[in-house]
């Protein structure tokens, strides 16, 4: 569905059903040089089982409007106005990556309006590569090399997948290529620049799930274990999920 958000069209996946606020509320966050088609496998799950599903492309990203926002906490206020704007009074919050930064800052920020909180992929710092800041700004086909080599599995890399005949780094090339010039770049000094993430993990007051995968490179389950253990501390419940064998691209691998 197209809405208005911030006086820009963004377009919101409903995982292939009408959104209805009555039911529980999901959002997926998508993350850097990404658009809402990350999510597909989840959003319709989810959406043919009893909830309804957000899955916006974020401003400057997809088909949304507006330029990218340039940091963690304008992104975050922008899914808080998201909500705002669908008369969402409460809601499941789920990001990837860049988007969980954005996931957590919102839930900080949000309160009690934030039931529940996945961070898929997730560190606090999320400090990027200075090779692949440079490549992002300077030679994005190289830069993209770099993410698909970092995100996947071994196995994914060479063909490996669960949907037979797809090859899940070219899907993900093809992805980052259809951005527009400027967002990778934008979104990786976004992360980078992200000082905020353990703060916010303390003031979070929901029940967080982190997901990590064993392979992953771009954000190890060891280098998660700051930001498990702020949430583990928060007292509202967190516990951690670790999928075997997969790289950081979880949703697909």
């Amino acid at each position: 569905m197209l809405r208005t958000i911030s006086e820009h069209p963004v377009l919101v996946y409903t995982g292939g059903r009408p959104f209805d606020a009555t039911r529980p509320v999901i959002v997926f966050i998508h993350g850097a040089g990404h658009d809402h088609s990350v999510w597909n496998f989840q959003a319709r799950h989810f959406a043919h089982h009893g909830f309804s599903v957000l899955a916006p492309d974020l401003p400057g990203h997809g088909q949304s409007g507006g330029p990218p926002l340039a940091s963690i906490e304008a992104i975050a206020g922008w899914i808080v106005a998201l909500l705002d704007g669908l008369d969402v009074a409460r809601a499941t919050l789920v990001g990837h990556s860049m988007g969980s930064l954005v996931a957590l800052q919102a839930a900080a920020q949000a309160g009690e309006r934030v039931e529940r909180l996945v961070l898929v992929g997730s560190v606090a710092p999320m400090p990027v590569a200075g090779p692949l800041l440079d490549a992002a700004r300077q030679n994005r086909d190289l830069a993209h090399s770099m993410i698909n080599q970092w995100s996947y599995s071994a196995g994914a890399q060479l063909g490996t997948s669960a949907s037979p005949g797809m090859s899940l780094v070219q899907v993900n090339r093809r992805l980052m290529e259809r951005q527009q010039d400027g967002v990778l770049a934008n979104d990786l000094a976004a992360c980078n620049a992200y000082a905020n993430g353990l703060e916010a993990a303390r003031s979070v007051r929901c029940p967080t799930a982190m997901i990590c995968g064993t392979r992953d490179q771009m954000t190890p389950a060891r280098a998660a274990r700051p930001l498990f253990d702020a949430l583990v501390n928060n007292g509202s419940g967190a516990r951690m999920i670790e999928i075997e064998g997969s790289g950081h691209a979880m949703m697909t691998e």
